[in-house]
């Protein structure tokens, strides 16, 4: 089983973490890993993608108090060219 984090991960820790878990699916493929190790990461992968949603959807929420204006929220499509 997945060891439970002592301290919460930012995004951009847990987006790191995937990439390494990521790389973990060749082995996978590949035969290297046994059937417990990956339930291990795969359980894992599933804890970070929660945490990477919950982020972003918190994230979005806030960019959508912030575009509210005149009572009515209205969200808008990103565009770097207007920051």
């Amino acid at each position: 089983m997945a060891k439970k984090m002592k301290k919460e991960l930012d995004f951009e820790q847990a987006m790191k973490e995937l990439e390494v878990l990521v790389d973990l699916v060749e082995k996978m493929e590949g035969g290297e890993i046994n059937l417990e190790q990956s339930l291990d990461s795969f359980e894992r992968g599933i804890e970070l993608t929660r945490i990477c949603q919950q982020t972003l959807q918190s994230a979005e929420q806030k960019v959508e108090i912030l575009l509210e204006k005149n009572g009515q929220q209205r969200a808008e499509a990103f565009n770097p060219e207007n920051i």
